[in-house]
């Protein structure tokens, strides 16, 4: 059964300047009143008192607005016309939410979200009782903090202990978690990921008059990463996109960055842990389609993902993004990655899994990298020139273009032959053991790629430009949250992350 979001479980309840942000104002107005057909206020009901508790919040701002636009005093500088713009903006952004909080007040007030809340209570594993209606502050999409009335649903407490833990079932219909409405959670979650830093990200918000602890920034984001995860885990797909019939890229990679491990033993003078930072690699992966000049298809986004835990947690990735796209029914697929065995001993495990056709397969080793270990074979041999080894670098290239891997392999026979060079002996390993996946000029004869720049320009864009950094550190648990919002964000696709993250009734932890 679906399962609420621990998040919601506590211990207890609880620019513009005047004359432009008018229509807006009408329009919010409007949409207010449009929705405010309740029916006759029940007398066991206290949302409808918090209802009109907001209503006369409303009828305040108003009155400050219109007694704003009346004044006559003008604007004859610009330090009085910021200040004029300022107060317009915290007033209207104030009733903004105001008109948010009456509709979301609303909702929790009729019959069919109450219905909506005792199904999904009764469907949780645990069993939830009713504890009545509780006043609860929120976090609009202006950042102003306003106050309705929801009914919390709690656990039995514990043995010697009055209070237990529950959820406000109501609100998470609504998509409000952690106290915080979706626009604003999805906005905090889109300027932590594109900022530098959670600071700057906080900053950019207070600017905005959003002023938000940096706890809550950083609870917000990592819970709108959190519950995408969980939800497309869960089989929650909202997507009808398809690969049948194209021909599709799927490159893979890793980078590098580092986690911050407390260490065991007694804390500093200061109280704190002393710990470790450590590399570790994070792997990623890009799915893309290709037209028929074998260039990336700009009409569609691509697909961006990465873990740290490991090559096995990638592959599962990789199968469950390419069973959601149909890849069985795709036209071709080219598997394209550096020399790294962790990736190639995978690869067969894959193709068998979707059923392809050796035909519709392509495995390939980027030629560029392949050109950097031919570059290594030639400073190897101490006994040639600078310009020996450029012209058989040079010659050796040519022939992997025209499809001569025969003559390349003999090159490297003959060029590594009767040596105890361990660099010449890794070398040759390395081209007999990636022989088959050399094919260049086929590819190039059939309009595909044979270069792996798009996960190499992830890896620089998703890791090098926000996780890694002199001085930066990452709890390992937040890296991989990180990861994927980067991930959502570089390839394009955040309404999708959206949509997954406010998805209600997903299967999260209480």
């Amino acid at each position: 059964m679906k399962r609420l979001d621990s998040g919601y479980f506590r211990r207890g309840g609880h620019g513009e300047t005047l004359d432009s942000c008018r229509e807006d104002l009408d329009h919010l107005w409007w949409f207010w009143t449009a929705g405010n057909h309740l029916e006759e206020t029940p007398v066991d009901n206290p949302g409808h008192e918090q209802l009109e508790a907001i209503r006369a919040q409303i009828q305040d701002v108003q009155a400050r607005l219109e007694a704003l636009g009346q004044r006559t005093g003008g604007v004859l500088d610009v330090a009085g016309l910021e200040a004029i713009e300022q107060e317009a903006r915290g007033s209207s952004g104030q009733l903004s939410d105001l008109l948010v909080a009456a509709q979301v007040q609303v909702a929790l007030c009729s019959a069919e979200l109450r219905a909506e809340e005792e199904a999904l209570v009764q469907g949780y594993p645990k069993k939830l009782r009713s504890a009545g209606w509780r006043e609860v502050e929120l976090r609009c999409s202006h950042g102003h903090p306003v106050k309705v009335k929801a009914r919390y649903f709690s656990r039995r407490p514990a043995r010697g202990r009055k209070r237990a833990k529950g959820c406000y079932p109501g609100l998470v219909l609504l998509g409000i978690y952690d106290h915080s409405t979706p626009v604003l959670a999805a906005e905090v979650s889109l300027m932590v990921t594109a900022m530098g830093s959670l600071a700057e990200a906080q900053q950019a918000l207070a600017s905005q008059g959003r002023k938000l602890d940096l706890k809550t920034v950083r609870t917000l984001s990592r819970r709108v990463a959190q519950r995408a995860r969980q939800a497309y885990e869960a089989g929650h797909w909202p997507v009808g996109e398809t690969l049948a019939g194209r021909r599709v890229v799927l490159s893979l990679d890793g980078g590098r960055l580092r986690i911050r491990t407390n260490k065991r033993g007694r804390k500093t003078a200061k109280r704190r842990h002393r710990y470790s930072t450590d590399w570790r690699e994070p792997k990623l992966m890009v799915i893309y389609v290709v037209d028929q000049e074998g260039r990336a298809d700009r009409r569609e986004c691509p697909w961006l993902d990465g873990t740290l835990r490991g090559p096995e947690a990638l592959l599962a990735l990789i199968r469950y993004y390419l069973s959601r796209l149909g890849v069985g029914q795709a036209d071709t697929l080219v598997v394209l990655a550096d020399g790294a065995r962790w990736i190639w001993k995978r690869v067969a495990e894959l193709i068998a899994h979707f059923g392809l056709r050796a035909e519709q397969v392509y495995e390939v080793v980027d030629f560029y990298h392949v050109v950097e270990h031919l570059g290594t074979v030639a400073k190897a041999r101490s006994d040639w020139t600078e310009g020996s080894r450029q012209a058989w670098v040079k010659t050796q290239r040519r022939r992997l273009l025209q499809g001569h891997l025969d003559q390349v392999l003999d090159a490297l026979t003959a060029v590594c032959r009767r040596r105890r060079s361990p660099v010449l002996q890794r070398e040759y390993r390395y081209f007999h053991h990636n022989r088959h996946r050399l094919n260049y000029a086929k590819l190039k004869a059939n309009h595909l790629p044979i270069g792996s720049g798009a996960v190499e320009s992830a890896i620089r864009r998703v890791v090098n430009l926000r996780l890694k950094g002199a001085g930066m550190f990452w709890g390992e648990e937040t890296a991989q949250e990180m990861l994927m919002l980067r991930s959502y964000y570089k390839a394009g696709r955040w309404d999708l992350l959206k949509k997954l993250a406010f998805f209600p009734t997903s299967p999260l932890a209480a």
